[in-house]
């Protein structure tokens, strides 16, 4: 199982970006999906999640600003970032707890990280 996080990139204060989460690989279920990130010089933190019925949670620096959303038959998930600030900036981590013929409990897998950048 592999997960496959893009869309990162370099935007302006104030602008827009949506990342991408795609999951690959023998998979049987994906139960819960999340978005995290790290600053320079801290701890990675969660950002957003997304059960697999589409309840959703955010952290409060990102309430009404970000969008977590998932297509289940795509198996990918989604962080659409608006109104971005330059304390945004970071690398954006994706999580899955995913169920595969390999190992048939829930396991958690990360993808690899995009970096955002927000110039202020």
């Amino acid at each position: 199982v592999q997960l496959q996080a893009s869309g990162g990139g370099l935007v302006q204060a104030g602008g827009s970006l949506r990342l991408s989460c795609a999951a690959s690989g023998r998979i049987i279920r994906i139960n819960v999906m999340e978005w995290y990130r790290q600053a320079p010089g801290k701890q990675r933190e969660l950002v957003a999640a997304i059960t697999s019925s589409g309840s959703t949670n955010y952290a409060d620096p990102v309430k009404g600003r970000f969008t977590i959303s998932r297509d289940n038959a795509k198996n990918t998930l989604y962080l659409q970032m608006n109104s971005l600030k330059a304390e945004d900036t970071a690398v954006y981590y994706c999580k899955a707890e995913i169920s595969s013929t390999y190992r048939p409990g829930l396991v958690d897998y990360w993808g690899q990280g995009t970096l955002v950048t927000v110039s202020s």
